[in-house]
């Protein structure tokens, strides 16, 4: 056991559970006021939920070994996960840093689809559906890629944080349930602009902070390719956001605060899988392929009809899938040995093939029992709030709070 590991590993976990309320105060500011709390609410409570879930059956259906559709019961409640090391996932910490390391990639992926369904979606249906969905898709996805016995681990799929398990999950599941959930009343009609952009834009922030953690702590280890994770989640959020405002000012002719931090989260999101395994100029290079297509990709939504409220799949799926197709271009050895090589080091075709079967079948896999998971949800319980309670707001419907309450100023300058 390696201190300087451990300790890497438990800060890391302290940066990944940051970036749940991070991407709150994103989403809160793209919302209109009226829903700002609605969203904060759900983040937080994915936080609590899924930490109860992961330690009572969630580890174990992704980590246990096994060679089904998931990990089985073995580690349930922890049995038998302690404070040695274990050697197949992590040999230099503790088995539990480990554990409680991949709970916080647990509890983000689910929030991540909140940004589809936001300002229509009861609460309680909400936390069955998230529930459901972290056991029956988050779980087995995570266990075929990262879990021992996992099929697309075997074959050689690499994923470094989680462009498959994490964003191309989230962001086909996200589509799935707009397709139940239906629009927002009035969209795209109607004018909906984000209600604080200066939330949006510290979310961001946030966000690109605890990646630090998402990225360099999934090498497990104070190490090299820690250090290289670190550099190409940094350089890549930078070049995506170059990459959305420039396409954003050729056809829209304004760059814009929100789409610069569309962009970098979309920067963020591509280099993900790639993270540990490409050098900082292919860092570069994903990032402004996944800016550029990702601005373009938004705009899906508006010709095929489906009210993506905050662009989960613009921006998660898409570039989920640029990224996890990257590695399959520009991985090396020289980065990280444990990986492979793609076609420009020479690695031949193979791993881009590999990339492209975890990519189709985690999007069969996760848009299929998405799918089924909230027509069920729906028809036990209904997914949308009333066409009154949507119209007033989540925030006063379903918590019984405003985010901001204004006091009105007298004549005098009193507050009245």
């Amino acid at each position: 056991m390696n201190t300087g590991d451990t300790a890497w590993v438990l800060a890391s976990t302290g940066l990944v559970m940051l970036m749940t309320p991070g991407l709150a105060f994103f989403y809160g500011g793209m919302v209109r006021r009226k829903n700002v709390l609605g969203v904060l609410m759900q983040c937080f409570t994915i936080l609590c939920v899924l930490s109860i879930q992961w330690v009572l059956f969630g580890y174990s259906l992704a980590f246990a070994p096994g060679k089904g559709f998931w990990g089985g019961l073995s580690w349930a409640g922890l049995c038998g996960v302690g404070l040695d090391v274990y050697k197949d996932y992590a040999p230099t910490i503790p088995h539990q840093a480990f554990m409680i390391f991949q709970a916080m990639f647990a509890v983000i992926t689910p929030a991540l689809i909140i940004g589809a369904f936001a300002e229509r979606m009861k609460f309680a249906a909400f936390l069955l559906f998230t529930l459901l969905w972290a056991t029956f898709v988050y779980d087995p996805i995570a266990h075929w890629v990262w879990g021992v016995g996992g099929w697309l681990k075997n074959l050689g799929a690499l994923d470094f944080a989680g462009g498959t398990v994490v964003h191309i999950n989230a962001g086909i599941a996200a589509l799935a349930v707009v397709l139940v959930v239906g629009r927002r009343r009035g969209w795209p009609g109607d004018a909906m602009p984000p209600h604080s952009l200066p939330l949006t834009v510290l979310g961001t922030g946030i966000l690109w902070f605890g990646w630090f953690g998402f990225n360099a702590g999934s090498a497990l280890g104070a190490n090299g390719v820690a250090a290289q994770a670190f550099v190409n989640t940094n350089v890549a959020a930078a070049s995506a956001m170059l990459g959305w405002l420039v396409v954003e000012r050729i056809k829209d002719r304004h760059p814009t605060t929100l789409g610069a931090a569309s962009g970098a989260v979309a920067g963020l999101v591509a280099i993900t899988p790639c993270a540990g395994y490409v050098n900082a100029m292919a860092a570069i290079a994903v990032g402004l392929l996944a800016g550029a297509v990702c601005f373009l990709a938004i705009s899906l939504k508006y010709r095929f009809g489906y009210d993506d409220a905050l662009d989960v799949v613009g921006v998660h799926l898409v570039g989920g899938v640029i990224g996890s197709l990257c590695v399959g271009v520009f991985a090396t050895r020289a980065v990280n040995p444990a990986g492979a090589d793609g076609i420009i080091a020479g690695g031949g075709w193979h791993l881009l093939l590999m990339q492209l079967l975890a990519v189709g079948v985690t999007l069969a896999l996760s848009f299929v029992v998405s799918l089924g998971l909230a027509k069920a949800v729906d028809a036990v319980i209904g997914l949308r709030v009333t066409p009154d309670a949507e119209l007033e707001g989540l925030d006063a419907t379903q918590h019984a709070e405003t985010a901001y309450n204004y006091r009105e100023v007298g004549s005098m300058g009193r507050i009245g």
